[in-house]
């Protein structure tokens, strides 16, 4: 809805945004997540034993997640419902069940992966078909046809979006601000995120195209639109993570001769300049700037990165 969540690589979990109800407050310990995944106001993760972490608010037990709370892949948020993915290839779901939005559908076997709306449900049946269930007043449960070939999924509030393995989006659902007309080319997409009534697309090259609801810039992707690697949504805003360059102080997405200016800054000096400070130049991660890594440098200011 309107918190964010990011997954760092050493299995934790960084949380910002609204937090009227603990939605951001990681319970302890943080670590070993391997997945997370935002509802409108209720947070869940995966850790690395199978087992599913959930918090904030709990209004209809979106956070209470069933036994035996083993043995899960995959999870994901929606309005006020959690849907769990099995690695028997079942879903289980809790939460708000109003529209149905947490019983899936039979034969609940073969899911390979799941996505949530506001009050539906989708999952990715390992024959490249889509399944969907729950609120279907905007037709976001009638998966078009050929329902074959989709490699990934995505619910925004009231619309659905399938990943094609050509590389196409397959968009269905409510359409009343556009979140379903696809930017032409239709094509080179790798991954798809659905907003409440915005549409998010990662491309092959390192770009992202949004379409929809603008009110709030959310289809504004930063400049550059290059180098990103993986794509999200909120209610209201978007989210990018860029592919991270060692070396590339600047982040200007390229190891070049101003990186090697601010390198040599930290290297002789106290100067802040980079983003992060001269943590950016730390590029072996032992807490200092030192010949070490003016070595690692070295390497990737010169060669292939």
């Amino acid at each position: 809805g309107w918190h964010s969540l990011g997954l760092k690589a050493d299995g934790s979990i960084v949380a910002w945004g609204h937090n009227g109800y603990s939605q951001c407050n990681v319970p302890s310990p943080n670590t070993g997540f391997v997945a997370v995944a935002a509802g409108q106001c209720h947070t869940l993760a995966l850790k690395d034993d199978g087992s599913i972490v959930a918090w904030g608010y709990n209004y209809d037990g979106q956070c209470n997640v069933p036994s035996p709370n083993t043995g899960f892949v995959a999870v994901a948020g929606g309005g006020q419902h959690s849907l769990g993915l099995k690695d028997d290839g079942s879903i289980v779901g809790w939460g708000h069940n109003g529209y149905g939005e947490c019983d899936a559908p039979s034969p609940n076997t073969g899911f390979v992966a799941v996505a949530a709306g506001w009050c539906h449900s989708l999952a990715l049946k390992d024959d490249g078909s889509i399944v969907a269930w729950g609120d279907n007043d905007d037709g976001q449960c009638d998966v078009p046809s050929p329902n074959t070939g989709f490699v990934a999924v995505a619910g925004g509030g009231l619309h659905s979006l399938g990943l094609k393995a050509d590389g196409s989006i397959v968009p269905w659902g409510y359409n009343g601000l556009g979140q379903c007309d696809v930017p032409s080319p239709n094509t080179g997409f790798v991954a798809v995120a659905g907003g409440n009534s915005h549409s998010l697309a990662l491309k092959a090259d390192g770009s992202i195209v949004a379409w929809g609801n603008n009110g709030y810039g959310q289809c504004d992707v930063p400049s550059p639109n290059t180098g990103f690697v993986a794509v999200a949504e909120g209610w209201y805003h978007s989210l990018g993570i860029r592919g991270y360059s060692l070396g590339d102080l600047d982040e200007d997405l390229d190891v070049d001769l101003d990186d090697f200016a601010l390198f040599a800054d930290c290297l002789t000096g106290p100067d802040l300049s980079p983003p992060d400070g001269c943590n950016a130049a730390d590029l072996d991660a032992d807490g200092d700037c030192d010949l070490a890594d003016v070595a690692i440098f070295a390497t990737v200011f010169t060669g292939p990165h």
